[in-house]
């Protein structure tokens, strides 16, 4: 059974204002350096990690725990691990966690738009976040040696535009979970 993704609407928000504020501060400052870019991505990695895992827990009795939200966020956190153990990577080291950790997570963001079908109208925004992910990570190990004010760049244009489709998302998940259909689902 699956727990319903409208009570942990928040949780999207506040990634995707992450994510939002991440892709901002690489536009602002694109000179800035690779330590401060991998510590900069491993926090973001680390929040929207733990904030999946938050979004997939419920205290509720008999309920299921929304597997692909879990997967992700487990991800997440090992991406965010890798790059404070290992802060002097070279460029294209950072690329290559960088597009694994897209890779991943775009597949489970389509994978759980796919779950949601079901609930809620216009889960596609999740898909499309998660295709956006996956799009990115072929980009990625197309142009490896664009250098890193490019890689700043594209991380900067991709956690935007995925920030923007989160807040979205979450915003449609409050709405649902103050309709019939999603008090019928908490019901069930």
């Amino acid at each position: 059974m699956l727990i319903n993704p409208a009570d942990k609407w928040w949780t999207f928000v506040v990634r995707g204002i992450a994510a939002i504020l991440f892709g901002l501060l690489t536009f602002l400052w694109p000179g800035i350096t690779l330590t401060a870019l991998v510590l900069l991505f491993g926090a973001y990695a680390l929040i929207d990690g733990v904030l999946s895992i938050v979004a997939s827990v419920t205290k509720q009795r008999g309920r299921g725990r929304w597997w692909a939200l879990i997967l992700e966020g487990v991800f997440g956190i090992i991406a965010a691990a890798v790059t404070a153990v290992f802060p002097g990577l070279a460029a294209l080291a950072l690329l290559y966690v960088i597009a694994a950790w897209a890779l991943v997570t775009g597949a489970f963001e389509v994978a759980a738009a796919i779950s949601l079908r079901k609930y809620l109208k216009k889960e596609w925004l999740l898909a499309l976040g998660g295709v956006l992910s996956m799009v990115y990570d072929i980009l990625l190990m197309l142009f490896p040696g664009a250098g890193a004010l490019a890689l700043v760049l594209w991380i900067g244009a991709y956690m935007f535009v995925a920030g923007c489709l989160l807040v979205v998302l979450g915003l449609k998940l409050r709405t649902w979970g103050r309709s019939q259909d999603a008090a019928a689902l908490r019901v069930a």
